[in-house]
């Protein structure tokens, strides 16, 4: 060990001096209060945390840690440790109290390798919402831990990233001193500076994240049945049940291969007909659609239309409930919602809309806003796309703050968000 350390001291010194600039110079325009570090506890972000407070000269950073509730009883073990030695580091912790995995899994279906809805409900969306509670509006610098020989994915990264398609969360810029390092340089710097680790990496596991995680591959699989046999048969049994009930032939084998890894939309899913955006045409009136709900009409459905203009419930003729949004700087009616019947539709709703250039262009934005009504499965996506913490999602209902909502459109901008809804992408069918 001590070999390789003497042999790699100037590799580790360029490394380390390169990494210190890189940070110093990216921080420059943030006061240290609006610089956080994501702290997952794997080898990469705590060699990108601990490079931080270096650079910075300053330990009490905060480090924000999102327990996705998959994580390894190790990484948790190691969190406890790091806290108790990093005693000056505002630690906090983002959890998706809300959510049970397994329900959810039920529901719409595991994660897949191009399905991961669990890093938006799990991951992000808890770190959002810590976010906001911390710094409101204000845009923050987060350092992570990605590095570009990871994945082909991440490969195509920069080092630096800020724009709204590019990061998960879009009141944060991120950066990443390590982007360039590889695993040999991490573990070079881990060993050199003698810094405490994640013990997963000791049983084996070349990557800590997610126990369950679709992106895992065999040999972490088999070390789980090991090290977590009880997880690991229960995730198994859930595995081969969710095979049989989408109707696979061969539901331990399907399994076994890894092909639910593969799994793409929402086949065999009840659930997957909440994405579907069922409409007629308005016989009596233009530009009028009537969409089909699949539960009755809250208060909070209207709220789905002010990223569209203003709330205006007075100017809509109310023998028949007509509420109106109006554009936020003619005041000029725009789009009127009323309740309707229509034959073959146990709920439905009448959209017409009016004093507008492109009707179809807002019908279809108007459909993503159905589309969330109807799918809304609680992914904390849209709270992570506001940079203006507009949306929150509480309590099985999606809330639009007409005070903070910008009408920027992002979240019914499919370059931001496509289909207009996440549940779009992993219950989407070809029927």
């Amino acid at each position: 060990m001590d070999k390789f350390i003497v042999a790699n001291r100037n590799r580790a010194n360029y490394l380390y001096t390169e990494a210190c600039e890189f940070i110093k110079e990216t921080s420059k325009d943030y006061p240290l209060e609006n610089i956080i570090l994501s702290f997952s506890g794997g080898k990469d972000s705590t060699v990108s945390a601990d490079l931080a407070v270096r650079a910075l000269s300053e330990p009490s950073l905060v480090h924000i840690f999102g327990d996705t509730t998959l994580e390894f009883p190790m990484t948790m073990e190691y969190v406890k440790r790091f806290r108790e030695e990093n005693r000056k580091a505002i630690f906090k912790v983002a959890k998706n109290k809300e959510q049970d995995f397994y329900k959810v899994c039920e529901d719409i279906g595991p994660p897949a390798r191009m399905l991961r809805w669990c890093c938006s409900m799990f991951k992000t969306g808890p770190i959002t919402r810590v976010l906001n509670n911390l710094y409101k509006d204000k845009q923050v610098l987060t350092f992570y831990g990605i590095r570009k020989c990871e994945s082909v994915s991440r490969s195509k990264y920069n080092r630096v990233e800020n724009s709204a398609d590019a990061v998960k969360i879009n009141k944060q810029t991120v950066a990443s001193p390590i982007f360039y390092w590889k695993d040999i340089d991490i573990w070079l710097y881990i060993l050199g500076e003698k810094i405490d680790f994640n013990d997963a990496y000791r049983l084996g596991y070349d990557r800590v994240g997610c126990w369950c995680c679709p992106n895992n591959n065999e040999r972490a699989q088999f070390l789980s049945s090991i090290y977590m046999p009880e997880k690991s048969k229960k995730w198994q049994e859930f595995l081969i049940s969710f095979a049989k009930k989408i109707g696979k032939p061969d539901p331990e084998i399907y399994v076994s291969s890894g092909k639910w890894k593969a799994r793409q939309g929402g086949n065999g899913l009840e659930s997957a007909e909440d994405v579907k955006i069922k409409f007629a045409n308005c016989t009596a009136e233009d530009h009028a659609k009537i969409y089909q709900l699949n539960k009755s009409i809250d208060e909070w459905f209207y709220e789905l239309f002010l990223p569209f203009g203003r709330y205006a419930p007075e100017l809509g003729r109310k023998l028949v409930k007509e509420r109106v949004i109006v554009d936020i700087k003619t005041n000029i009616p725009i789009i009127s919602i009323q309740p309707f019947v229509q034959e073959g539709y146990e709920y439905s709703v009448k959209i017409k809309t009016m004093n507008v250039e492109k009707h179809d262009d807002l019908q279809r934005k108007i459909a993503y806003q159905i589309k969330k009504y109807n799918a809304c499965r609680k992914c904390l996506k849209c709270e992570s796309l506001c940079k203006f913490g507009a949306i929150t999602i509480k309590y099985d209902e999606y809330h639009i703050n007409p005070n903070k909502c910008n009408r920027c459109k992002m979240c019914v901008t499919p370059k931001y968000l496509v289909g207009g809804c996440l549940m779009d992408r992993y219950l989407k069918t070809k029927n």
